[in-house]
């Protein structure tokens, strides 16, 4: 009990601090703004360590269903929504954008899925490309001009909502039967089958609630800038999700919220150089896999996110297999 008692009493204060700081004026525009940016890359970063690391495959298009949620939820503020709703409609209009991303992941995973390998990366850098081409050439949605008019509704305490609910979420879902399926898909497939883990059922699962968590991310950054274009969902921005996540460290909820921060902030100090700061990623991305591909926080959790079940992040245990994901 004290300890959940202590996780409410943290959200209650996070959620004070996002509305409160914003409102006194202690933190000037500028600063908050970052603040949004690193809350939206921490659920980017969540959402594809689900499948980079606890599951233990290779998504490198995530870019794509950031894109078609921000997209989605963009047109409906826009177009669909008389504009005295959109305040209210919010929340309704991130599921949406969410649910979208998750539907055309369930398009990318079904096919995938049946196969073994890296057959994931190759489809999902393929999607990525597709969703850019399209957008840049369905010109209802601006084409490579870019799509604009959506009202500011974007703000610190709906980001620092967001990022909480994800992380719950994706907590919740780790420590439970289905968290137990993945890890052991990741630890060995072949053994999972064995054990009656139904891995196709689950990787598709996987990757629709990441999918469904990069959606709402493409919502909250649409409506932040009041503008989109094709570019800002292009590999480069895969890139940047693959280094925030490698860099905080695979398989670690905590190590999302790490790595993001790290990778939004020193992009931000690093402004100064223009375009060669854009070289950071790759080259960072490189050296991790070289030097610790595991990541800062690779496998390890902080212990404020554990549950005392002894699964979270290295590995599963004797005879933790049993009864996750079970076929029917």
């Amino acid at each position: 009990m004290p300890r959940k008692i202590l996780i409410a009493g943290g959200v209650i204060a996070i959620l004070a601090l996002a509305w409160g700081l914003p409102a006194s004026g202690v933190l000037n525009p500028y600063v908050v703004q970052i603040l949004m940016y690193v809350g939206i890359n921490m659920i980017l970063t969540l959402s594809l360590n689900l499948v980079n690391g606890y599951m233990g495959e290779f998504s490198v298009g995530h870019a794509g269903f950031m894109g078609i949620g921000a997209y989605v939820s963009a047109i409906l503020t826009v177009w669909v929504l008389p504009r005295a709703w959109a305040p209210y409609a919010f929340p309704g209009v991130l599921v949406a954008g969410g649910l979208a991303a998750a539907a055309a992941g369930l398009i990318v995973a079904y096919p995938s899925f049946r196969t073994r390998g890296d057959y994931l990366a190759i489809v999902t850098l393929a999607f990525n490309m597709i969703v850019k081409s399209v957008l840049e050439n369905l010109e209802v949605v601006g084409g490579p001009r870019g799509f604009l008019g959506m009202p500011r509704l974007t703000s610190l305490p709906w980001v620092a909502a967001w990022v909480i609910i994800t992380l719950v979420a994706l907590r919740n879902l780790v420590y439970s039967n289905f968290g137990r399926g993945i890890m052991a898909i990741r630890e060995d497939e072949v053994a999972a089958n064995l054990t009656s883990v139904d891995t196709r059922r689950l990787k598709v699962y996987a990757f629709l609630v990441s999918a469904f968590f990069a959606g709402v991310a493409g919502g909250l950054f649409a409506h932040l800038l009041q503008f989109i274009n094709p570019r800002s969902f292009s590999i480069l921005k895969s890139t940047d999700m693959l280094v925030m996540v490698y860099l905080g460290g695979t398989g670690s909820l905590a190590g999302s919220l790490l790595g993001a921060t790290i990778f939004t902030v020193l992009l931000e100090v690093l402004r100064p150089l223009g375009l060669w700061r854009w070289v950071l990623g790759p080259l960072l991305l490189v050296l991790l896999m070289i030097f610790r591909p595991r990541g800062i926080m690779g496998f390890k959790e902080a212990r404020l996110f554990e549950t005392g079940q002894g699964y979270g992040g290295g590995g599963l245990g004797p005879g933790r297999v049993q009864g996750s994901g079970v076929r029917g």
